[in-house]
C-alpha cells in the first residue's frame, strides 16, 4: 500500500497548487490525507490525486487565487509562449482524435486567443509568477486557463484612465474595440472569444479580479457578477460540446 501514497509535497506538485493548499483541501475532507510513520506525517493516495486532477478548473482557481505565486507542476504550467504553443498543438491532436474538426478548430482559437493575451499584456510586467496554467480534459470536455497577472482592469486603465472597477474593465473589453489596446488586430480579443461562444454549444467562466463571467450559446446579453472571492490576473475555464 505504501507505494501507492505520495507526500503532501509530491501531492502538491501534481495538482500545481501549494502545500497550505492540500492542507486545506485535507481540513475540508476535499482530499483526505493518511497518516503514517511516527510523527504522523501526511500522505495521499495516487487515486485520489489522479481522480482530483480530472477536474483543471479547481486547481486553476486554487492557483490564480493563492496569495502567494507558487510554479505549477510542469504538465499544466507554460513559462512562455512558445510553451504555450506546443501545448496548443497537443491540445488540437488530441481533440483531432474524439471531436468533430469544427469543434476542434474552433475551441482551439478560443484557448489560444485567451492564452495569447495574457503573454500579450503581461509581457514584462508579471507581478510574481510568468506564464499561465493550462490544462484540459478532453473526456470531461473542459479547458482551464489561468494567469496571475495583472488583470483586466489594470491592463485597460493605460487606454481608459478613468476605468475604476473590474466588472467595467470586463464589460468593456468583451464589447467594444479599444483603440490602442495591443494587439486588437488579432481577431479583437475577447469579442472574438465571445462570438464563437455565442454562436456553438460551448460556454465559458472567466473572471479576473472580483468581476465573473458566464457565456454561452445564444448569448446575448453580457451576464456579469461580482464574485465572492478575488483572483490574481485572469480565469477561463472552458466546456464544449458532446464528444463523439
Amino acid at each position: 500500500m505504501k507505494h501507492d501514497l505520495v507526500s503532501i509535497g509530491n501531492a502538491a506538485q501534481r495538482l500545481g497548487v501549494s502545500i497550505d493548499t492540500i492542507r486545506r483541501w485535507d481540513a475540508k475532507g476535499r482530499l483526505p490525507s493518511v497518516r503514517s510513520g511516527k510523527r504522523g506525517h501526511r500522505y495521499y493516495r495516487a487515486s485520489d490525486i489522479e481522480q482530483y486532477s480530472q477536474d483543471p478548473e479547481t486547481p486553476a482557481l486554487e492557483w490564480a487565487r493563492a496569495t502567494h505565486g507558487l510554479e505549477p507542476s510542469n504538465d499544466v504550467y507554460c513559462k512562455t509562449r512558445d510553451v504555450f504553443a506546443a501545448r496548443l498543438e497537443q491540445l488540437q491532436s488530441t481533440l483531432d482524435r474524439t471531436a468533430p474538426l469544427s469543434t476542434t478548430s474552433l475551441i482551439t482559437a478560443i484557448a489560444g486567443e485567451i492564452g495569447n493575451n495574457s503573454f500579450d499584456h503581461n509581457l514584462g510586467n508579471w507581478p510574481d509568477i510568468p506564464g499561465i496554467f493550462f490544462s484540459y480534459t478532453p473526456r470531461n470536455k473542459t479547458i482551464a486557463l489561468a494567469d496571475r497577472g495583472q488583470g483586466i482592469l489594470t491592463t485597460l486603465k493605460r487606454v481608459r484612465p478613468e476605468l475604476t472597477r473590474p466588472d467595467e474593465a470586463l464589460k468593456l473589453a468583451f464589447t467594444e474595440t479599444i483603440s490602442g489596446r495591443h494587439p486588437e488586430t488579432r481577431g479583437n480579443g475577447l469579442k472574438f472569444v465571445r462570438s464563437i461562444i455565442t454562436d456553438n454549444p460551448f460556454t465559458l467562466s472567466f473572471q479576473t479580479g472580483n468581476a465573473y463571467l458566464y457565456l454561452q450559446q445564444h448569448e446575448e446579453n453580457l451576464p456579469i457578477q461580482l464574485a465572492k472571492t478575488t483572483i490574481r490576473g485572469c480565469l477561463a475555464i472552458i466546456r464544449f460540446g458532446e464528444v463523439v
